[in-house]
């Protein structure tokens, strides 16, 4: 019961958070509008409000019912996948949740404007400009934290049995 709690508090915390700071965004930015809230960090690092139709770096544009789509397919598969994970994933719920909580701040933005707002504009003059907002960064940490609880969750799988057979070992000839 413990591990739903924390995803569905994880999935409401990641929503809101994404929409009060596009809400916030669209009050007070024009679109394509930028503004620099650490001067030091400019232009490395601003805030630019631009639309998204497409897929992250504006990839497809055209596709938004399909990413539409996509995102409720995704939703229920982290869902299916979460129900029958084992029950030591100690960081699966937040992981889980921060990623369909990403995932629907993305989908409420489609149905409700036709298109994602972004805001968070990174940039390395001359090499890559990528403007996402908290919605990405939160799928994007989510599904870093399941890579790296899978890895984890791996490597005690496979410590285990060699601490068994050294266990084993020693026990055997009494030498040890």
């Amino acid at each position: 019961m413990r591990k739903w709690f924390i995803l569905v508090a994880a999935v409401i915390v990641s929503a809101l958070a994404d929409q009060a700071s596009k809400g916030w965004i669209v009050a007070n930015l024009e679109l394509y509008q930028s503004v620099q809230p650490i001067p030091g960090l400019a232009p490395f690092f601003q805030l630019t409000r631009s639309s998204n139709t497409g897929a992250a770096f504006g990839i497809l544009p055209a596709a938004g019912n399909v990413f539409l789509l996509l995102a409720f397919l995704i939703i229920g598969i982290m869902l299916w996948h979460f129900r029958s994970a084992a029950p030591g994933a100690r960081f699966l719920p937040l992981a889980t949740g921060i990623v369909i909580g990403g995932a629907i701040g993305n989908v409420i933005d489609r149905l409700q404007h036709g298109h994602v707002i972004d805001f968070i504009h990174y940039q390395i003059p001359g090499l890559v400009s990528n403007v996402s907002n908290l919605a990405d960064h939160a799928i994007v940490g989510g599904v870093l934290l399941i890579i790296g609880e899978s890895f984890l969750r791996e490597r005690r799988l496979n410590a285990e049995p060699a601490a068994e057979a050294e266990g084993a070992d020693s026990g055997t000839d009494g030498s040890k």
